[in-house]
């Protein structure tokens, strides 16, 4: 494709339509081109830090919490005060920004739906255009959907607060070219979001609020925080007026969260607890380390001692400091013909959100609409009209560099069953991503990129370090690949199936020697 210019420095590498002129404005890529300039030199040498990292890690390094910012940890200080609409957060719905889930998650009854660029989202240059397109028209109130079969979706009078997850800093937008470099896709999907409706945000009373992905440092949050202000001052918008809550979804975050809270102060809205990423960022970061090696997902629950000491640092991080503390995901998808997989399935939800509510979690995620209520129970049950529980400062939590960094479950195994289950997801997840959609049903359970990199993970730490399954067979590519072929063949191939470019990425992932950071850095390449 001929790379058509809409600016003289910016080059859109798709053909314009009307959707695209409505987002690809002059006046917008003109501001994406300044924060491109601005702040990508940066960008990319905090990428580098991380290989750099990395290196370290891989030749034994142990991640501690920082001496150089220990007047930090010391320090009296607090985050800006929360927005009063950001003040009762107790259930908080996630999902893609697609036109009809979009609408049911602003009318689940949570109060937060967080419109997802990342690791929902499939990252086609349709639903990119189209996500921006749909977000603009919630903010305004217009969004509506109207079915084949002729249904017609709308906007109920109160919904949740919007908020917007851009995609992480490790990642580019293709299609957009700036200097004849690929543009940051942080900086891309943050700034289209808030050129387009910052005012009109304010106007309604509310603000430009934010989730940020994968940030594995301090420095990386200072990043952010330098984007918000010039992007406020770009357009005259107050500082302080954009909030952001922090995904602590690595591992070496997690050394490093009052950091992340301070550089970010002025503009922070609170800490979320993403345990999917988590674990995920501690299978890579070790994933040279035999003695941490993980078993089966299934074990890795948030109750084994790593997690758990994760988790209570969290909260006694957020609540100190006067952030919000935000619970992970219940990932669970109802079935409309099994009431007895429902009921199990709740139970064990309203287990975990009990957990979460009763450790001073100040709210949740779900993935699923019907989930709401069921987590909305028990957040009521615990905070009653108070919107949140930031008094509860948790100094009985003494959690040490040690706690964080003793990757591993007790008595934790690898099954055949876990092994064809890593295999089986990670194919019909990146199936269904090459289609274009970025948040799957699968074994009703809601699918994202996070779970599909902890499964494809999980296969290669297992064969770089002979791991054995529990019945003492060596986990090897020669066992890995025959398993593969069989899990494939169970699958089939469906109308629209991209199975077999599935099987090669995850081939790709899985038996190559080096480690690839981020499935989606092969699997891009395969959209359009």
């Amino acid at each position: 494709m001929v790379a058509q210019e809409f600016t003289q420095e910016c080059q859109i590498l798709k053909p314009e339509t009307h959707d695209t002129s409505m987002v690809l404005t002059p006046e917008a890529l003109r501001f994406i081109v300044a924060l491109q300039r601005r702040f990508n030199p940066t960008r990319e040498a905090l990428l580098r830090s991380r290989v750099e990292r990395q290196i370290r890690l891989d030749a034994g390094e142990k991640p501690a919490f920082l001496s150089q910012t220990e007047t930090i940890r010391k320090g009296q200080w607090k985050v800006a005060p929360t927005p009063i609409d950001l003040l009762d957060r107790r259930v908080e719905i996630t999902g893609p920004t697609e036109r009809k889930m979009m609408i049911n998650a602003l009318n689940s009854g949570a109060k937060v739906f967080m419109a997802d660029f990342e690791d929902a989202l499939s990252p086609t240059w349709y639903n990119v255009i189209q996500g921006q397109i749909n977000c603009m028209e919630a903010v305004r109130r217009t969004l509506t959907f109207n079915t084949p079969e002729g249904k017609h979706y709308q906007l109920n009078e109160r919904t949740a607060v919007l908020m917007v997850r851009p995609r992480g800093w490790h990642l580019v937008e293709k299609n957009v070219l700036v200097d004849g470099t690929p543009v940051s896709a942080s900086l891309f999907d943050f700034g289209l979001y808030f050129f387009h409706n910052a005012h009109e945000l304010l106007a309604r009373g509310t603000g430009p609020y934010f989730y940020l992905p994968k940030l594995e440092s301090h420095l990386e949050a200072r990043l952010w925080n330098e984007v918000f202000i010039a992007a406020q001052e770009m357009l005259n918008i107050p500082r302080g007026t954009i909030r952001a809550t922090v995904l602590i979804e690595t591992i070496l975050a997690a050394f490093e969260m009052e950091e992340i809270l301070y550089e970010l102060r002025e503009h922070m809205a609170g800490l979320n607890a993403g345990r999917w990423d988590y674990i995920f960022s501690a299978i890579k970061k070790f994933r040279n380390r035999p003695e941490m090696i993980l078993p089966d997902r299934a074990q890795i629950t948030m109750t084994v001692p790593f997690m758990r000491a994760y988790t209570e640092l969290l909260v006694q991080t957020c609540h100190k400091r006067g952030a919000h503390a935000i619970g992970g995901m219940a990932a669970f998808i109802p079935s409309r013909k099994d009431p007895q997989i429902n009921e199990a399935a709740l139970t064990k939800v309203r287990e975990d959100k009990t957990r979460e509510s009763n450790d001073g979690f100040d709210g949740t995620w779900v993935a699923h609409p019907d989930l709401v209520p069921t987590a909305m129970e028990v957040f009521n049950a615990k905070l009653g009209t108070v919107p949140h529980q930031k008094l509860r400062l948790r100094e009985d939590v003494q959690v040490t560099a040690a706690q964080l960094g003793k990757v591993g479950v007790p008595e934790g195994k690898i099954t055949e069953a876990g092994m064809r289950l890593n295999i089986n997801v990670a194919l019909q997840y990146l199936d269904a991503w090459l289609q274009g959609n970025g948040a799957a049903a699968i074994y009703n359970l809601m699918e994202d990129t996070a779970t599909a990199e902890i499964s494809r993970a999980q296969l290669w730490q297992w064969i770089k370090n002979e791991a054995h399954l529990e019945d003492g067979r060596t986990i090897t590519r020669a066992l890995y690949a025959e398993m593969r072929t069989e899990e494939q063949h169970k699958l089939g191939l469906p109308r629209g199936s991209r199975l077999l470019d599935a099987a090669l990425i995850l081939d790709k992932l899985v038996m190559r020697d080096e480690f690839i950071e981020f499935l989606t850095f092969p699997a891009y390449t395969y959209l359009d």
